[in-house]
């Protein structure tokens, strides 16, 4: 390989990833009274040195302004570190077995190498490497089985979550089917998932009010934190399938892995804040859950609520706030109604809406979503509505001197309707 020549305090010395912490004057000294030659030191693009410590020091002890380089790309800091034990093994200084130990650690944990590679590039034995890296062994079973238990609540396929932890799928199947052992790290897991904490308090009346929005990401028109919770309280158990068409900010996600329900949450257009939330329109139909659909026990929908959000999220006539009402509730009910299919006898649906009143033709008249979708829906057992009010004042004086002015009454507050599935 043909050498360049470069500065000599060009050249970068990384001591983290160097395999040798402990130059020898000796050698620096011996080396520097025959200069002339040394072979080519090697450093990466980035000049960082790879091999030649002890000729690059010789070559400053000399006070030679250049010297000659070999260069070998580099990918990564762990790519880097391999190639430096290599080349020192060849011909450098042998490293000690804390040195050998503090390498096996740092490659093994970027997992660059495998224990065999690590056993033949550091010249150990295998007990004596395993005893170096179990720890590590551990600390990456811990993450691993974390990915599962995420990537299993969030509803990926066996096979999807095989491919991302490699592990084959019958071994994703057991340790999903025993759940106790894959969620225990969360600790008392059954309190809060089961709804025993001591602070919990049940929803006991048809009125549901929040004193502040308790969501972590705030977005139009997004869902209270609270009310998802109470639904999956009264309609769900732990690891019951819960699906969200309508993400908005992700609440439902936060509320689902906290109480340990299995989720599949999406949005028409996730916003960039959560990668959490799938991209799916409602006009594409049912999401594609598969045999999954007979463990869903809820699906809750929180739609743009017509023209209240018209523009909010975008100018597509797609958008179920840019259409006209009649299209918006054939919309809305076709993707209901194509999802009732597929879930199970008892299975619940929620769908929380406000009447249109300020932005509808006739302003006296709203436009009442709650029955209109009720009427639309006799194939759904209807069960019961649930007041939500806004827990701030949504109009401002100009709308309330119309109020006045009219003797009217303004709408500020949502309603969640419930629907049960059956036979």
């Amino acid at each position: 390989m043909d050498s360049i020549t470069i500065k000599t305090n060009a050249v970068i010395w990384r001591k983290d990833l160097y395999p040798r912490f402990e130059p020898n004057p000796a050698i620096i000294q011996q080396y520097a009274e025959a200069i002339d030659e040394l072979p080519p030191i090697e450093v990466n693009q980035h000049y960082e040195l790879i091999d030649g410590y002890h000729r690059w020091t010789a070559h400053k002890k000399a006070q030679r302004e250049d010297i000659a380089v070999i260069i070998t790309q580099t990918e990564s800091d762990a790519h880097f570190l391999s190639l430096a034990i290599e080349r020192n093994a060849k011909h450098g200084l042998q490293l000690s077995s804390n040195d050998k130990k503090r390498l096996a650690r740092q490659l093994y944990s970027a997992r660059e190498k495998t224990k065999e590679e690590l056993r033949v590039l550091l010249s150990v034995n295998g007990e004596t490497l395993r005893l170096w890296l179990k720890d590590i062994d551990k600390a990456q079973r811990e993450e691993r089985d974390q990915l599962i238990a995420d990537m299993w609540l969030a509803c990926y396929t066996e096979d999807e979550i095989a491919a991302a932890v490699e592990l084959t799928q019958p071994a994703i199947n057991k340790m999903t089917e025993e759940k106790s052992q894959l969620f225990q790290k969360f600790g008392k897991v059954m309190i809060f998932s089961e709804y025993r904490e001591p602070e919990w308090e049940p929803p006991l009346y048809d009125v549901w009010t929040a004193a502040r929005a308790s969501n972590k990401v705030q977005h139009f028109g997004m869902s209270e934190a609270s009310f998802v919770d109470n639904l999956l309280y009264m309609y769900t158990q732990p690891f019951d399938i819960v699906v969200d068409p309508f993400a908005g900010g992700g609440s439902t996600i936060d509320v689902c892995k906290h109480r340990l329900r299995r989720y599949w949450v999406s949005d028409r257009k996730p916003i960039v804040e959560r990668n959490d939330i799938r991209e799916w329109d409602v006009l594409s139909g049912a999401p594609p859950l598969h045999k999954r659909w007979q463990d869903v026990s809820l699906m809750y929908l929180d739609p743009p609520y017509w023209r209240q959000a018209q523009g909010e999220y975008s100018a597509d006539a797609e958008d179920l706030a840019n259409m006209d009402l009649e299209t918006f509730y054939r919309t809305l009910t076709t993707f209901i109604m194509e999802c009732a299919g597929k879930m199970r006898a008892g299975a619940h649906i929620a769908l929380i809406i406000q009447p249109t009143q300020w932005r509808a033709d006739d302003r006296r008249y709203p436009a009442d979503h709650v029955i209109d979708l009720i009427l639309r829906l006799p194939e759904l057992r209807y069960v019961r509505r649930i007041q939500a009010p806004y827990s701030t004042q949504q109009y401002n004086a100009q709308q309330v001197d119309w109020a006045k002015e009219n003797r009217d009454i303004l709408t500020i507050s949502r309603e969640i309707i419930i629907w049960e599935v059956f036979e």
